[in-house]
């Protein structure tokens, strides 16, 4: 039987008269990446404090390991690490430094504490940038100290928290990786994201918000084949149109190719092919091709999905 790791139940939370969370549900499934996705100020980063215990909700509850956080206290946080969206480092201190100074508020023994931030700094692409000063280091370079930070301690459940915005590729594709080799050791993930890509990449399972409601969850396959459409993707030599195909609606143009959302993407693709065909097109590329979180959320809402 799987075990979650976490539950959320009717979480609702209002600043004033703004409710950022409207009765919130979901459960992460333990050994899981989770994707919470949703536009800026949908309610994740509420959702996210109140977690890691740095909010309380108003109503509703949340249990982690089986255990209510609050009644739990450190038998839950000791088992957390977490990841806030704003970097939260000491700027003139090293990375060294910076990583003592939260292993010693994790609680990690001193006596393996030196070893530890080696390893998380390994972990994390930084080894030989252990002595620098923060202040000398990149967006992206901060935010994997960040990490490193909350890795410390070993624990079972990580929560991430927008833990990519403003970073350059290549320290996106390290946290990626590291994220993989953390869930394939059993280490259950919370990813918080705007990024719809970032979701279809990582995580099992998801729960998208919009304006603190739930509008869909659960695994990521069963919610693009249950609210997503298959469509045929066609691109031809020297971005020509495509020819048309009576009764199947206009293709949309995306990228260099064109894209046909359809009920019978095998046909449409064969018709597509026949076409091409007769009137000698040169086809550089055709296919079906899977519906994306991007074209799940218009379907849901009526819009893309906005960044603020």
């Amino acid at each position: 039987m799987t075990k979650n790791t976490i539950e959320v139940n009717q979480l609702a939370k209002s600043y004033g008269s703004k409710q950022a969370l409207n009765n919130i549900s979901f459960k992460v499934r333990e050994g899981s990446c989770f994707g919470l996705l949703g536009p800026n100020g949908a309610g994740k980063s509420t959702t996210m404090k109140i977690l890691s215990g740095l909010l309380d909700a108003d109503t509703g509850t949340v249990s982690m390991f089986g255990q209510g956080i609050r009644k739990a206290g450190n038998a839950v946080k000791d088992r957390l690490g977490y990841v806030p969206q704003s970097i939260t480092l000491y700027e003139k201190l090293s990375a060294y430094d910076n990583l003592q100074f939260f292993g010693e508020m994790y609680g990690v023994q001193s006596a393996s504490l030196k070893r530890r931030i080696g390893e998380v700094l390994e972990q994390v692409g930084l080894a030989d940038r252990a002595k620098d000063a923060i202040t000398t280091f990149s967006g992206g370079m901060k935010r994997r100290v960040n990490i490193a930070a909350a890795l410390l301690h070993r624990p079972k459940l990580i929560i991430m928290d927008e833990p990519t915005v403003g970073i350059d590729p290549q320290s996106r594709n390290h946290i990626f990786e590291m994220i993989r080799t953390l869930k394939n050791d059993g280490v259950t993930i919370l990813y918080s994201t705007h990024y719809m890509e970032e979701v279809e990449a990582l995580c099992d399972d998801l729960t998208i918000i919009d304006h603190g409601q739930v509008i869909a969850q659960g695994e990521l396959i069963e919610v693009l084949d249950r609210f997503g459409t298959q469509a045929v993707y066609l691109e031809l030599q020297d971005g020509q149109r495509p020819p048309s195909l009576p009764g199947s609606g206009a293709p949309a143009q995306k990228g260099r190719g064109w894209l046909l959302e359809t009920t019978n993407p095998l046909s449409i693709l064969s018709q597509w092919a026949q076409a091409c065909q007769s009137a000698s097109l040169q086809v550089k590329q055709l296919e079906i091709v899977r519906p994306t979180l991007e074209a799940v959320f218009l379907s849901l809402t009526g819009t893309t999905l906005r960044d603020n």
